[in-house]
């Protein structure tokens, strides 16, 4: 399927099946509301799956992995090496996303979309590195377009395979997660693009910029969406200017969470660009998408708003890699297992006054 065949059959979150989840929340034997928005993610969870018995013990990750053009520009303290050395860290089972997404219970998939180097078969275990390479890295998006429309799309297709693979072998909760040095820039571009936000209230310092290299990293954002001139309406048209592979990758994830009716964890500020993509190519995804943390990136939370997501866990994290997405499953599987398992009023005996 095109991107278009797949937007035309996505629906909106059944409103019956959460009438349905509410009316359910209200017999069980807690005070009104007493758990908070934990109620909120369960009801979300049960419209979802339209069952008021929701699960999510089978998760998995895709951690999409691309090199960016854009960093020749210096907008990145570490070196682009980093992306895929990483990557291989992932692959060994030795980085902050694999300890995680481990006490989650999640499992960890790779994707090499767009890595520049070719990653060595010997450290992948288990079968985990899904080499899915539209390019050797991204063009610099400084100077003209970030990848062709059609790679563009053959990353959204890509993403939206992968997870509809994993869907169909039994995933009940996919995050997404991501790496990418340099990658923040296209994803502050992407915001930018599609909120209208000032430069000034989106641009953060990535994995460290001092205050000179922060100013580097806005002029060159500005750079490149004059250059660009990204459609705000078109997001296959942002991600090819201003995107990077990863991003179209986990925008074609957040499709197939809407369109097979599976909740979908987005991490931080580069799954929420990917989530914004696919916003602007199908409005109706956000009622499928959990947002795992707000990042302490300052664009996250204008991104978050854009998408009508509230965070589940707000700890200053900006690592990414899918670590506060991991963090947050625990959460939403304690509320899938409160309206599994907690008992009614009259179940329980107790008298409600």
């Amino acid at each position: 399927m095109n991107i278009k065949e797949i937007v035309s059959e996505i629906r909106p979150v059944s409103q019956d099946w959460l009438r349905r989840a509410q009316e359910h929340t209200a017999k069980l034997a807690i005070p009104p509301r007493a758990l908070g928005r934990m109620h909120q993610l369960a009801e979300q969870l049960c419209a979802l799956g339209r069952t008021l018995q929701p699960r999510v013990d089978n998760k998995a990750f895709l951690v999409m992995a691309a090199d960016h053009g854009v960093a020749a520009e210096g907008v990145s303290a570490f070196p682009q090496e980093v992306t895929a050395e990483m990557a291989l860290n992932f692959l060994r089972g030795g980085a902050s996303i694999n300890v995680l997404a481990g006490n989650a219970g999640a499992r960890v998939h790779v994707v090499d979309m767009g890595i520049i180097p070719e990653l060595a078969p010997a450290v992948d275990n288990g079968g985990s590195l899904l080499v899915r390479k539209v390019a050797r890295g991204s063009a610099n998006l400084a100077q003209g377009p970030a990848m062709s429309r059609a790679q563009a799309e053959q990353s959204v297709r890509t993403g939206f395979q992968l997870a509809s693979d994993l869907f169909a072998q039994g995933v009940e909760l996919l995050g997404t997660g991501d790496m990418g040095i340099a990658n923040t820039t296209p994803s502050t571009a992407v915001a930018a693009a599609i909120t209208g936000q000032d430069l000034s209230e989106l641009v953060g310092p990535g994995t460290g910029l001092d205050q000179r290299g922060l100013s580097r990293k806005r002029q060159v954002i500005q750079r490149a969406l004059e250059i660009n001139q990204p459609e705000a309406a078109d997001g296959l048209d942002i991600l090819a200017k201003v995107g990077g592979f990863e991003i179209g990758g986990i925008a074609g994830c957040v499709l197939a969470g809407a369109y097979h009716q599976k909740p979908v964890v987005i991490d931080g500020l580069i799954s929420s660009a990917g989530a914004l993509v696919a916003h602007a190519l199908c409005p109706e995804v956000s009622g499928y998408l959990f947002a795992g943390h707000c990042s302490a990136e300052p664009a996250h939370r204008l991104m978050l708003a854009h998408l009508g997501l509230e965070p589940i866990l707000d700890l200053g994290m900006r690592l990414g890699e899918g670590t506060g997405a991991a963090l947050a499953m625990g959460v939403i599987d304690g509320a899938a297992r409160v309206m599994r398992e907690v008992l009614t009023f009259q179940a329980a005996s107790v008298n409600q006054g």
